[in-house]
């Protein structure tokens, strides 16, 4: 399996303080008819954080069995204590996961030596293949260039890597000190065009849980080489990536966004507050000018 084109980090929609499984099925739906490369369930944008372990592993389950192999599910298996990420990760394998996105542990601030000896033990207890995510703004480290390196050179299921970190600089370096087949995937909406022009080979994206087909259309174009439609389209595009992410934090923006098109409900959890009333008003203008409410 190769990661490329458009991922979808699908929210968690909540109902009564549960999984929602019916809005869960409607968002995968709607991802697949939108003609998204894969999805990404349990990431940041999924609220992986505050969801039991037995929610997580539920919402990885229902969406392999949602996607029904009509795109990828690459499941957000990730920790800051390797032994879960581990645990996580084989019940991902056995859950009919296509891949595993492994974030950059947070909170314990580990050497490089530390982040390469975590990815490696769990490269070596799973076969998926894996998607690395580096995002220093809000893991405080990043993965660096040179341990991205090592770790694809010492294991073969390491292939890729969602960057996070806001810099095409970090881009170019690492299409330098990567194997040519090593995937880097954008990790910001608003990043895509210059990020593939440097070349990155696709998104993940929160943007496309209310506009799949549009930022496929983005994705696309700017993957053919025509780079004037790429920019056209970015110039087109960006005021909506950019509010749903300058709103408040993500997820909160996207699932208020969900919520006033009656996808699902308003829940976030704690320690997640709800888009504050007064911005209701301007994510609706925001949303009916792209069609979308």
């Amino acid at each position: 399996m190769k990661y490329h084109g458009l991922y979808t980090a699908i929210v968690t929609p909540f109902k009564d303080n549960k999984v929602d499984t019916e809005a869960l099925k409607a968002l995968v739906e709607a991802q697949i008819a939108g003609g998204v490369d894969g999805i990404v369930p349990v990431g940041t944008t999924g609220e992986s954080p505050t969801l039991t372990n037995e929610e997580h592993i539920e919402v990885i389950r229902l969406a392999v069995e949602y996607a029904a192999g009509r795109c990828q599910v690459i499941a957000g298996t990730g920790s800051n204590c390797t032994e879960e990420a581990i645990e996580m990760t084989k019940i991902a394998e056995k859950l009919g996961a296509d891949g595993t996105l492994q974030v950059c542990p947070y909170y314990n601030k580990p050497s490089q030596e530390g982040l390469y000896r975590h990815f490696k033990a769990i490269a070596d207890a799973t076969t998926l293949p894996i998607l690395l995510y580096s995002i220093p703004g809000r893991s405080v480290i990043e993965i660096s260039v040179d341990t991205v390196a090592r770790l694809a050179k010492d294991c073969p299921n390491i292939v890729a890597i969602k960057e996070a970190g806001g810099s095409v600089e970090r881009v170019n370096q690492l299409v330098q000190a990567l194997p040519e087949d090593f995937a880097v995937l954008s990790g910001d909406d608003g990043l895509t065009v210059p990020f593939i022009s440097c070349g990155a080979v696709g998104l993940v994206s929160v943007t496309s849980n209310v506009a799949p087909a549009q930022m496929k259309e983005l994705v696309d174009t700017a993957l053919s080489g025509d780079g004037k439609k790429a920019l056209e389209l970015q110039k087109k595009y960006y005021p909506l990536m950019k509010g749903l992410m300058s709103l408040d934090v993500n997820p909160v923006p996207i699932k208020a966004a969900m919520a006033l098109r009656g996808d699902m409900s308003w829940e976030i959890r704690l320690p997640l507050a709800p888009l504050a009333e007064d911005k209701h008003e301007k994510l609706a203008t925001l949303l009916k000018n792209f069609n979308l409410l």
